[in-house]
């Protein structure tokens, strides 16, 4: 036999999953490596379980974290590679792969998070002093432990179990559903129907025949943007709303993946004494209770629905009188919404996403970061899961701090949307007292570099691009900058889930700054900078539907609330969408739309009864935005006490605290309201 951390080998080939240290070498992961190295990893985290709860590991902080931490992290470590390779690289061998380790890492942590003697143990370690971060640590971990079942007795106990293991491969299944309903279609138009989008986009869709449209972002936004033939329109729409639901393939509906999703999370309340999911999913949460999400949420309904009414009867007056659409339908919202856009203040998306290059931003965002949180940026090799992919190292004062990776670019096989996600975590690790970096992979679906007159052109990003790409490197600052080695509270760990959009929201301010856009910007055909005439229209334009653009967030946030606060709410789900969008939407919804099919920040994400963190901490992050603007957006020491008392600290201390440390008083929504236009 092979020694253990060889498994998986053939014909002399280690298995790059099994690296003791760092991340793995992402070019040489393949599907036959996952099973093997699992395998290793489980039974060493096994053995490392029963070690820590006997007797010869004492009730001590770094004495059980040296013996189960560390194997646990490893296996950690390498699993979260095999996720995020299923999430950006899908291929049906590691598919199956991946399906067939789940239910045995998920049976593995659900027994870790309900051991009732490490439960003892750990409660004993709590009574030792320990410093702020670490006692913080050990505070989510005793909550964790009642939350992942670990009072629990008897039938109730395997009851959990199951629970946790069915769950999670509903989410799996719901996941790859959403991307193969996506990846699937695909329709080849005329030069006739592409009529008004954008040259970029007819560019990278040419086909033999004409152009090949898929519901990828890069091509199904600028053609609902763009596209004049209605008929085009409403195809992709339909087939976008219509996603992974009973609508499509029948192998692909998530309808019964979601029934049962919602009445398991209930079940799994009920199980812990919770009266329903919302109740569960709120305790680590800064909000508390669905009656203050609740309260919040319909306050922003009241700000926004006087603002939205006014934007909805201008844009039907419009769309009738100048575009021949009296009966205005959600396929022509985007558009008649651009077409009004440019004629009142003759700004154009399309026009300005010229002058955004994707390397000319990211050497601005880059150069952002060192003005004001006093980091360097540089691009270094590392091996990568595709050609497209690019890794960089963090440095303070020229010494290493952390790494991430960066993918922007959409193709086959990876899961739409834009993220966050940590392959690595800092942590003073208790094997031999070395300090681990934080790793992290920045993800985005941008559009390509395309081949333009036979000269390949780089990747244009539009302002909404740029606001994503911003928004997902908060994040990673956020993960990054941590000056935190306790493994339960680094990085982004600990934070309540409706803070943690914090930093990535306070990013996207920089998009609307003069000074921001002048350096991010140069004309790919001409190296001109932004003109300050086309600027002006911009931030004449940023607020142009706010009002309805809040409203469809709340209606996605009190949607993801309501199915997880009624008792009755797997059986209602689509009852449950018809009545929010009826209590908070101005426009009916198309009847085919099925929106909640391909909802996955709520059924394959982190954010199941939590979707209102977005708006949630929108509210803190333009808060602490507006002390920049007291200051000057460039003000290094304010940048340094936002980097020290947000970035820096992260879990290590409750989010009100931090940003009682950085603003010296409680959040405000003046700013939120002043920023959206609202006042």
């Amino acid at each position: 036999m092979p020694p253990p951390d060889s498994a998986g080998s053939t014909s002399g080939e280690s298995n790059p999953l099994l690296q003791p240290l760092g991340v793995p070498a992402y070019d040489r992961i393949r599907a036959r490596h996952v099973a093997p190295a699992m395998e290793v990893l489980l039974a060493k985290a096994d053995v490392a379980l029963e070690q820590a709860v006997g007797d010869a590991v004492p009730a001590d902080y770094d004495a059980v974290s040296h013996a189960l931490d560390v194997p646990i992290e490893r296996l950690s470590r390498a699993w979260s590679a095999v996720t995020h390779l299923s999430e950006v690289a899908d291929t049906p061998a590691l598919r199956a792969a991946y399906n067939e380790m789940l239910p045995r890492v998920t049976d593995f942590h659900t027994r870790l998070g309900s051991d009732e003697r490490l439960y003892r143990k750990y409660r004993q370690i709590a009574t030792a002093h320990h410093s702020d971060s670490r006692r913080r640590g050990l505070q989510h971990t005793l909550r964790d432990f009642v939350l992942g079942g670990a009072e629990l007795q008897g039938t109730a106990r395997q009851r959990f179990a199951q629970i946790q293991a069915r769950a999670a491969e509903l989410r799996q299944r719901y996941a790859e559903n959403v991307l193969d309903a996506t990846d699937r279609f695909s329709h080849v138009a005329s030069r006739a129907e592409m009529a008004g989008v954008p040259d970029d986009v007819r560019d990278a869709t040419r086909v033999d025949g004409g152009y090949r449209l898929t519901l990828h972002e890069p091509c199904y936004f600028p053609v609902m943007q763009y596209a004049r033939e209605r008929g085009l329109r409403e195809r992709l729409y339909r087939a976008f709303v219509t996603r992974a639901s009973e609508l499509g393939p029948p192998e692909l509906d998530n309808s019964t993946l979601m029934r049962e999703l919602v009445a398991l999370r209930d079940e799994e309340a009920r199980l812990l004494g919770y009266a329903n999911f919302a109740e569960l999913s709120l305790v680590p949460k800064m909000a508390e209770s669905p009656t203050r999400v609740l309260h919040f949420l319909g306050d922003l309904v009241r700000h926004a629905r006087p603002f939205a009414e006014r934007e909805l009867a201008e844009l039907r007056s419009f769309s009738s009188a100048e575009l021949g659409l009296p009966d205005l339908q959600p396929w022509d919202v985007a558009f008649a919404a651009e077409q009004l856009k440019q004629s009142r203040h003759a700004f154009s998306g399309a026009e300005l996403r010229a002058y955004f290059t994707e390397p000319r931003v990211l050497e601005g965002l880059f150069h952002i970061a060192q003005t004001l949180f006093e980091i360097e940026v540089s691009p270094e090799d590392a091996p990568v899961w595709h050609p497209s992919v690019r890794h960089f190292t963090v440095k303070r004062g020229g010494v290493p701090i952390g790494h991430f990776y960066l993918d922007l670019h959409s193709r086959p096989g990876k899961r739409s949307g834009a993220w966050m996600d940590d392959a690595q975590q800092r942590w003073r690790r208790p094997d031999h007292g070395a300090l681990q970096l934080p790793v992290a992979m920045l993800v985005c679906n941008f559009a390509p570099p395309a081949l333009q007159g036979g000269k390949l052109r780089p990747s244009l990003l539009s302002h909404d691009d740029l606001i994503t790409l911003f928004h997902e490197f908060g994040h990673g600052l956020h993960h990054l900058l941590t000056q935190v080695d306790d493994l339960a509270v680094s990085g982004i760990s600990g934070v309540e889930w409706d803070a943690v959009e914090l930093p990535s929201q306070f990013m996207e301010n920089f998009c609307w700054e003069w000074e921001v856009l002048l350096r991010l910007s140069a004309h790919v055909d001409t190296g001109a900078q932004l003109p300050r005439s086309l600027f002006d229209k911009l931030i004449a334009a940023r607020n142009f539907h706010s009002g309805l653009r809040m409203l469809r967030q709340m209606e996605y946030a009190l949607f993801d609330l309501r199915i997880h606060l009624q008792a009755d709410a797997a059986e209602r789900l689509a009852q449950i969408a018809a009545e929010v969008h009826e209590q908070v939407a101005l426009m009916p919804a198309a009847s085919f739309n099925r929106f909640a099919h391909s909802f996955s920040h709520i059924f394959d994400g982190a954010y199941s009864a939590g979707f209102y963190s977005y708006s949630w901490a929108e509210v803190l992050s333009a808060d602490a935005w507006s002390a920049f603007e007291e200051a000057g957006v460039f003000d290094p020491e304010t940048g340094r006490r936002y980097r020290q008392t947000i970035l820096e600290v992260g879990g290590g201390r409750s989010a009100m605290d931090n940003f009682l440390a950085f603003r010296g008083r409680e959040p405000r929504i003046d700013a939120l309201l002043r920023h959206q236009g609202m006042v």
